[in-house]
């Protein structure tokens, strides 16, 4: 009999900042957070992890417009990587960066902090924009036996994209929960195209 791998409920970022009335929000972001509650209810239920991601930057991160002297929302490079310029957003300890109030804390069992290197951005849960430092997502997830990932959160067409296709990439299977993803989309297509992208690269979406 092969033993089966275990399965992981992943949010990605559900973070006051890209919620209505945040720094950065992403359209209908907060639409996220009831189908965080059930699925992590449901996980729960059957004794499998949940485990929350929250980008967290230290105060004039590099990615940030204000830091680079940019417009939020334009194009250009941090330390030879291309980098969007961010309005201030999800900084270490303030309000915008805690998990959304209505996301039920008590059903999460492990947290992953990212973006904390103020020279590169983060956009994925596994590791920073140039590979060059990994979370301790993989490493935990191994440890306890995890090989499949449900996948949700925001936004779309950074943080759960990248994420998606990590994972893909270190040998998790992976579904996305498109109903618990919604996205910031600079450009009207970027969500349907990330969620594509994300197919093409060998995720389910549910």
């Amino acid at each position: 009999m092969t033993m089966r791998g275990r399965q992981a409920l992943l949010l990605i970022d559900l973070q006051n900042d890209f919620c209505s009335g945040g720094a950065l929000a992403v359209r209908e972001g907060e639409q996220t957070i009831a189908v965080a509650n059930r699925l992590a209810a449901e996980f729960q239920q059957r004794g499998e992890t949940v485990i929350a991601t929250l980008d967290w930057h230290p105060a004039g991160h590099g990615s940030f417009a204000s830091s680079a002297g940019t417009t939020p929302g334009t194009l250009g490079q941090l330390h030879g990587l291309p980098q969007i310029w961010w309005p201030d957003h999800c900084v270490q300890h303030s309000d915008g960066a805690q998990l959304h109030p209505a996301l039920d804390r008590a059903a999460i069992d492990l947290l992953v902090h990212k973006g904390e290197n103020a020279e590169i951005d983060s956009y994925s849960a596994f590791y920073d924009n140039g590979h060059r430092q990994q979370t301790v997502l993989d490493g935990w997830l191994k440890e306890h036996g995890v090989t499949a990932l449900t996948i949700m959160g925001l936004a779309t067409d950074y943080c759960v994209k990248f994420s998606v296709l990590d994972a893909l990439a270190l040998g998790y299977q992976v579904t996305v929960v498109a109903e618990g993803c919604r996205g910031v989309n600079l450009h009207p297509d970027d969500s349907r195209n990330a969620l594509t992208d994300m197919v093409q690269a060998g995720a389910s979406l549910m």
